[in-house]
């Protein structure tokens, strides 16, 4: 994560077909106006001003565009097979991204290793995050944030979710973000680091001394916002994310196989075999490779995401906190290896 446009024009207006062929009616469109007349009225209980609601909700649309796009992620289809992670890792771990990502990394290294002082982030991570988010800021989205999260909520699917980020939205306007600031992806993350509204109000960092934590037109509060958030989410320093490991086959992978389900993103941790330590995991013919060093006592778990026969890594509980960020095992893997590349001279 990690990380989302009430009525279009009046009565006899069509939306447009959209990719699937779905349509909103008048009826949607009508009852999209009706609950945006209950979340504006959440909003004040909320404490959003008057002025805000009334700037922002008259102008607010039904985007069927945003209702397609979150019906269409693989989440919203249970039984889809997942893909190949070296798919994804060739489109996100590619040599544009790496070689943008040294220059960035080269360039901030005063300031980020600051931060990394600060906050026991890696300055590495910073940069990869950044660079997994919106390719070092140059694919920020351009979704009407309010918009997108109001008809996220409206449609339903995750309507808590998205009807809290859709207030805290009001709440960034409330604070002085002008709104034609506030774009993003389809699913209302904006800025360089794809912050939610609400991580935004809760973990948003000024990093260059300004007073204002600028997500969307400074590099340094950027970064210095995403090192905040990692710190905040438990990143324990000087511990790698996890490196390669050579797997031998006779491995049982029945044996390995994770005994209780989590209450988080139970599908992607399943991927995931049992925690042991590395000496354990040693004796079992599991061999840590790569610069990375773990300590033997290091807790962590074994993950091969395209099966038998091909990359595999043993992932520390720092995984799991990339994983915070957004709950994908392909993301987390992506954000460790592009991390690893960066900081190579």
């Amino acid at each position: 994560m990690v990380l989302l446009r009430v009525f279009q024009t009046i009565v006899g207006c069509t939306l447009a077909l959209a990719s699937t062929g779905s349509r909103v009616d008048a009826q949607g469109v009508a009852g999209f106006s009706d609950y945006m007349a209950q979340l504006s009225a959440r909003a004040r209980q909320e404490g959003v001003s008057e002025q805000t609601i009334n700037a922002v909700v008259p102008g607010l649309s039904l985007n069927e565009r945003v209702v397609d796009l979150d019906r269409g992620q693989p989440g919203a289809k249970p039984d889809a097979p997942p893909p190949r992670f070296s798919n994804y890792r060739a489109r996100h771990v590619d040599r544009v991204r790496v070689a943008r990502g040294k220059v960035k990394y080269a360039a901030l290294r005063g300031f980020l290793g600051k931060v990394e002082r600060e906050t026991g982030v890696p300055e590495s991570i910073m940069v990869s995050i950044w660079g997994n988010e919106t390719s070092y800021g140059a694919v920020r989205g351009s979704f009407d944030l309010a918009e997108a999260l109001a008809t996220l909520a409206y449609d339903g699917r995750r309507r808590e979710l998205f009807a809290a980020e859709f207030i805290a939205t009001l709440k960034l306007i409330d604070k002085g973000v002008p709104r034609e600031q506030l774009k993003g992806s389809w699913a209302g993350a904006t800025g360089h680091p794809q912050f939610l509204p609400s991580v935004y109000l809760r973990l948003g960092r000024d990093g260059d001394g300004d007073g204002k934590a600028d997500i969307w037109n400074s590099e340094a509060d950027a970064l210095a916002s995403i090192a905040n958030y990692f710190a905040n989410a438990g990143w324990r320093p000087d511990t790698p994310w996890g490196v390669s490991a050579a797997i031998p086959e006779t491995l049982d992978w029945t044996e390995i196989a994770p005994r209780v389900t989590s209450p988080r993103c139970p599908k992607v941790f399943q991927r995931h075999s049992q925690w042991k330590p590395v000496s354990e995991w040693r004796s079992l013919g599991v061999v840590p490779v790569g610069g990375k060093k773990l300590r033997e006592n290091e807790m962590t778990t074994l993950f091969q995401p395209d099966g038998p026969g091909t990359s595999a890594w043993l992932l520390t509980g720092n995984y799991r906190v990339i994983l915070d960020y957004n709950c994908s095992n392909f993301y987390g893997l992506s954000v460790g290896l592009l991390a690893d590349e960066v900081e190579q001279p």
